[in-house]
């Protein structure tokens, strides 16, 4: 095929002819000023089906960009950004303008993404921020109309559902019960998983829940209830017994979890993963060391106490904690120290992982993709 922007080329040179007669023809049409036939450039490859997972939270803004791969995803492209929307929340019912401007700023950035990908399909929430602000549907409605998302409010048990599909992938096998948590800014997930974990990896995991539980503390709100920035040992235990004391319900449905064989807890959340980064002394923070690390129970406790002993500026400091979560990382702590009371466990899996996953899987499973070899 000629180039359609270059001169005609004459007839004779366009036509089959032998290898030497060829020769000629060129030189000839080149000394008429015509320019070489070029072959037309091959057709770009075919573009797999791209999906977006945006999850907006009550202290962070966090999208996945994905395409389908056996079994999975490969991610193509993502991004965070603490946004504190939820910050004040407990006190005034309303989310703040500060806080609205900020998020708008940043799910701004999201929207570019999506749309330098080629997302074809996309599922974007929010959830306890927006559930509980009076103002929450008026912001809802501002971010679809200037930024041209539509963000779903999600209720609890789509919540706790999502982080289950988003990280049970890293259940042990052999267990037959797990407490699988996700330490939100605003709310906290706990689901009890029974039965056998064998089941093949792109089932749905939320098959095997027995009973879970949506608990309205997070770490914002703990945080702003109790301070952040000066926590004493006595401090963080009234923060330890405010959580149990909301934990109650759950802990008498699920408590026979923790007799099962191979019982243990898997936490996802960023107070998981700076403990494990802790317990790691990692200068920075690195996702593959983190997504899938097994914790003893000591080495917790141990890697809490240490952040106790910290002050705010040191923890400010740490690459893997920054100044964003300096005043927040204990009471996620404390949260976190609540679940291992009611649910002692000699083992905890860090999960760097969950609803943007648990969302991604789930629209991925809905197309089939796995069914066709993984492919879009």
């Amino acid at each position: 095929m000629r180039d359609e922007t270059a001169a005609p080329v004459p007839a004779r040179a366009a036509e089959r002819v032998e290898p030497a007669r060829q020769t000629v023809l060129l030189r000839e049409t080149r000394a008429a000023g015509y320019a070489s036939p070029r072959p037309a450039p091959p057709p770009p490859p075919a573009r797999r089906r791209s999906y977006a997972a945006l999850d907006l939270g009550t202290n962070n803004c966090r999208l996945l960009i994905a395409e389908p791969a056996p079994y999975g995803f490969r991610v193509v492209d993502a991004f965070s950004r603490i946004v504190r929307l939820g910050e004040g929340l407990g006190s005034t019912d309303y989310l703040s303008q500060e806080a609205i401007e900020r998020t708008v700023e940043a799910l701004s950035v999201c929207r570019t993404k999506m749309e330098a990908r080629g997302v074809v399909r996309s599922k974007t929430i929010a959830t306890e921020a927006c559930r509980l602000a009076v103002n929450g549907p008026d912001f809802v409605a501002r971010v679809r109309r200037e930024i041209g998302l539509d963000l779903e409010i999600v209720d609890r048990r789509t919540e706790a559902y999502l982080a289950v599909t988003g990280c049970a992938a890293l259940a042990d096998r052999q267990a037959e019960s797990v407490v699988i948590f996700d330490i939100g800014g605003g709310s906290t997930e706990i689901v009890w998983l029974n039965g056998s974990a064998a089941l093949a990896r792109s089932a749905d995991p939320t098959l095997r829940i027995r009973a879970w539980d949506s608990l309205p503390v997070g770490v914002v709100t703990l945080a702003e209830r109790y301070g952040g920035t000066d926590v004493t040992p006595a401090i963080f235990e009234g923060m330890v017994e405010d959580v149990s004391s909301k934990l109650t319900k759950f802990a008498l449905m699920a408590g026979a979890a923790v007799h099962a064989p191979h019982f243990h807890l898997l936490g996802t959340s960023g107070t998981v993963t700076t403990l494990a980064a802790m317990h790691l002394r990692l200068p920075r923070y690195d996702r593959r060391r983190i997504d899938g690390l097994w914790m003893r129970d000591q080495e917790v406790s141990t890697a809490i106490g240490d952040l106790l002993d910290t002050r705010l500026a040191e923890r400010a400091r740490n690459p893997c904690i920054g100044r964003d979560r300096a005043d927040l990382v204990l009471a996620g702590c404390a949260i976190l120290e609540a679940i291992r009371r009611a649910f002692p466990s000699e083992r905890l899996r860090i999960a760097d992982r969950g609803l943007r996953e648990g969302l991604l899987m789930n629209m991925m499973r809905e197309d089939g993709v796995w069914r066709r070899g993984g492919r879009g």
